[in-house]
């Protein structure tokens, strides 16, 4: 199936031009000092209306699909894969289904605007893939809640406009559906700082810069009544319904990723000469470079197949799984393979090979890691439930 109409080959070049224009300098340039995103690139992702590609014409956006939100993040994964889920702040926004249109109408302009971002924290030090094992907790008192915990792996939460807090409402719950007492709530803030009340320390990364990764600490937060967002105990299942979309993004990500390696990787083959000739002419070499083309072409096809599957409103979770899995899978191999023809000079700082590299790691473990994507491959090949 012919997938790419004329309109999304537009969209996915005016990506690349903006990629090779305004993400790949600051990338080069900030990447090896572990620097932030600066606000002025941030900026230029809102005038293009990168925040607001999913959200409806109505509130200020695009009205696009998944399919056009993963052209664009697979093109500037190309040059910073922080980048590339920078646009997530917007685009993956939590909730959205359960908001009232008062609600929709008072923020989606903003957040499509760029204006009004989140981080959201989920994960903690005892719970990553199995965030039903949550045990952060909000109790009612009064009209208020109370948050008392720690997240942990919660990035942007100083750039951050509001925070998306997900805690345990309901103690008592069975234990084998712990995921049913789960709500979330939303802590606004000022951008540059944590919020009031909250305390965090940067967690030290091995990659993925441009912004920091919190560990953060609730203790005893008092929140407003209305700061809970959507039905309570209901933030596993706004969760999991977008859970499709964002393993589709990651997916996109880690083909971006490759891309940029196989592009870094041929170009280097070409002008690197040993014994006389370029190593481009070593058959080895080009059969790397021809394995790494084909290995991010099926990434790619499928996950096109995905996005067609969600843009059609159809259920896709295993395919979801099978296409973040792959992506995440294949994107380490290229990137490593790419490093290698590069040879002792991708293991420097000189060569952005080896930022692909370390960021294509990081795919395989969030949203989801690659053994939690089987085990959802393999429970609806089987027929089994997530929960038994």
């Amino acid at each position: 199936m012919n997938y790419m109409t004329e309109e999304r080959q537009l969209i996915k070049q005016s990506a690349r031009n903006f990629t090779d224009k305004e993400v790949l300098p600051v990338a080069k340039e900030l990447d090896a000092v572990q620097g932030d995103i600066p606000l002025s690139l941030r900026q230029k992702l809102a005038d293009m209306g990168y925040f607001g590609i999913m959200i409806p014409e109505q509130y200020g956006g695009l009205g696009l699909g998944c399919f056009e939100y993963c052209l664009v993040a697979e093109e500037l994964a190309r040059g910073w894969m922080s980048v590339a889920s920078l646009i997530a702040r917007g685009n993956g926004m939590v909730g959205v289904r359960d908001m009232s249109e008062e609600q929709k109408k008072e923020m989606l302009p903003r957040v499509a605007s760029g204006d009004y971002l989140c981080a959201i924290a989920l994960s903690e030090p005892d719970a990553g893939s199995d965030i039903a094992n949550i045990s952060c907790r909000a109790v009612r008192d009064g009209d208020d809640w109370i948050i008392t915990g720690s997240k942990y792996w919660c990035t942007f939460a100083d750039g951050a406009n509001y925070l998306l807090v997900m805690a345990r409402t309901d103690p008592n719950i069975d234990p084998k559906k712990k995921h049913r007492g789960l709500s979330f709530f939303k802590i606004e803030k000022p951008v540059g700082v944590l919020p009031e009340g909250v305390k965090g320390s940067p967690i030290p990364k091995i990659g993925y810069f441009g912004w920091k990764t919190w560990e953060l600490y609730f203790d005893g937060l008092r929140v407003p009544g209305d700061a809970l967002v959507g039905k309570e105990g209901n933030a596993f299942y706004a969760v999991s319904a977008d859970l499709v979309t964002a393993r589709a993004h990651t997916a996109a990500r880690a083909i971006g990723l490759a891309q940029a390696a196989l592009e870094d990787a041929t170009a280097y083959a070409q002008q690197r000469e040993q014994f006389g000739r370029s190593i481009a002419d070593f058959q080895v070499t080009r059969f790397k470079l021809a394995k790494m083309a084909t290995e991010i072409e099926a990434a790619r096809q499928l996950n096109y197949h995905v996005c067609a599957q969600v843009d059609s409103g159809q259920r896709c979770d295993k395919e979801a799984g099978m296409s973040k899995y792959f992506a995440s899978e294949m994107a380490e191999r290229v990137t490593s393979e790419a490093l290698q023809i590069f040879g002792g000079a991708g293991y420097t700082k000189l060569h952005s090979v080896e930022r692909y590299w370390r960021d294509a790691r990081l795919t395989k473990i969030f949203e989801g890691t690659s053994e939690i994507q089987l085990r959802i491959i393999s429970d609806h090949m089987l027929g089994k439930s997530a929960f038994q």
